[in-house]
């Protein structure tokens, strides 16, 4: 039986919500394989000429949202631009190569690919197996920009409530308010453009504080498809009307003092990790990563994270 056709836009910027999940049993994608995921959607956005709006990877599935520009939106400034960043800044590119890169570089099924195939070489070979890792062709839907959009945002991010994984979606760190706020949207990965006209004026900060209000008011409601916010916890922040405090980012930051394989001066992780480099067969370089809302800390992922 023929495949049913793809529902794409390519003559203007087109929202989809996509869904891809694993043909193996049980819940098989781990917090560090997460990590490598999340690591390949950051890599790939900077290639492909999309926005990537959302998302929510979970242990046998992810959510994507992302905004696809058309071809005629990239200029050969940017094409090469992009090229540039994502191949090393020697890297040309010209020709019947940007003919074919322009059309990559603007297609949803390529970007999805390009994800889905390069996480499943890293996986088979982290786990020392061969074979499929994600099930049939991934699913996609076209979004309407505004009102529309921002539910079905919200609905991505209420995933790991709904499954009782974490009682605040910004918790899990594997969803775009986790990335807001624990990471503070490193690399300016999500964009915050929902196309809702009276939120387009505001600045990032107080657009991420009203979708946050936007997903505990909607995950407050029970919709008899798993578990909910609990009430209480949606009271204390309407008290504070969904503001996020010093206290609240410190804490999301304090998963360094756990999660990072060196902390300290930006000196001292220089040094630690200098000396130890040669016994783990790293060739990686140094990569310094300053803990927000702790002056002058530093810290390093352990070698085996990808994120």
């Amino acid at each position: 039986m023929a495949r049913i056709a793809r529902f794409v836009r390519n003559d203007q910027p087109t929202v989809y919500h996509v869904i891809s999940r694993t043909a193996l049993p049980g819940l098989p994608i781990k917090a560090a394989d997460k990590d490598y995921l999340l690591y390949l959607i950051r890599r790939l956005s900077t290639l492909y000429l999309v926005d990537v709006l959302g998302f929510c990877l979970m242990d046998n599935h992810f959510h994507l949202v992302v905004r696809v520009y058309p071809e005629s939106e990239l200029s050969d400034e940017e094409l090469r631009s992009r090229y540039k960043a994502y191949h090393g800044e020697d890297q040309e590119i010209g020709g019947e190569l940007m003919t074919r890169y322009r059309e990559r570089m603007t297609s949803l099924g390529t970007f999805i690919k390009d994800i889905k195939q390069g996480f499943t070489r890293f996986y088979n070979k982290k786990y020392n197996r061969r074979g499929y890792f994600w099930g049939e062709r991934f699913k996609s839907m076209i979004v309407q920009d505004g009102k529309t959009l921002v539910n079905l945002l919200a609905y991505v991010d209420l995933n790991p409530i709904r499954a009782g994984i974490v009682g605040k979606p910004e918790d899990y760190k594997w969803c775009s308010l986790g990335y807001h706020l624990q990471s503070g949207n490193k690399g300016e990965l999500l964009s915050v453009d929902f196309g809702l006209r009276d939120w387009n004026a505001l600045d990032p900060g107080e657009i991420v504080r009203k979708y946050r209000e936007f997903v505990y008011e909607t995950g407050a409601v029970d919709a008899g498809k798993g578990a909910v916010i609990d009430q209480k916890v949606v009271d204390r922040e309407r008290k504070r009307k969904y503001a996020i405090s010093r206290a609240d980012r410190f804490r999301y930051r304090s998963r360094y003092f756990t999660d990072a394989g060196i902390i300290g001066s930006k000196e001292f992780v220089g040094e630690v990790f200098d000396r130890i480099k040669h016994l783990l067969g790293s060739k990686d370089e140094r990569k310094f990563t300053p803990v927000s809302g702790v002056e002058g800390v530093y810290s390093m992922k352990r070698l085996s994270s990808a994120a």
